[in-house]
């Protein structure tokens, strides 16, 4: 299956000089937990997770009213194509640490793939779904048995 297949076409982004305020406002209408972020020609140039705004806005004190997006959002981008595999991407979030991938096409976002979309279309079987999640939520460094 290609990510075409399941993933959400309907994707809010915003611009650099929007503020922190506006992008949590933001996530909290759509109910997400990550935006793209997009110059004025439509090109993808960040992200930006809710995680980020906690520990790159918050906890350092900074002004959500003041401070523009682009000084807490993620540049170096993980992404993915329409036409991706499914198992591949599920393969790259695993190696990445991430749950949700911008779709890009001509550098402009078309589209956003979550764990929760490969999941909810079975999009590839569970035992790549399980190993997968395992990855993402396994912290890095960290030895599984560990953490039990």
């Amino acid at each position: 299956m290609k990510v075409q297949e399941c993933m959400c076409k309907q994707v809010v982004c915003v611009n650099p000089e929007d503020t922190v305020t506006t992008v949590a406002k933001l996530m909290k209408e759509h109910h997400v937990g990550s935006i793209p972020v997009c110059g004025k020609d439509g090109k993808l140039v960040g992200m930006v997770t809710d995680r980020d705004i906690v520990l790159r806005n918050t906890a350092c004190d900074k002004d959500a009213n003041k401070t523009p997006i682009s000084d807490i959002m993620t540049t170096k981008i993980i992404r993915t194509s329409p036409d991706t595999d499914t198992t591949a991407v599920a393969q790259i979030m695993a190696d990445n640490q991430v749950r949700r991938i911008p779709v890009v096409l001509d550098e402009k976002v078309v589209g956003m793939i979550t764990l929760g979309n490969l999941a909810q279309f079975h999009c590839i079987t569970d035992e790549c779904l399980s190993n997968t999640v395992e990855c993402v939520c396994h912290t890095k460094g960290q030895d599984i048995k560990n953490a039990e």
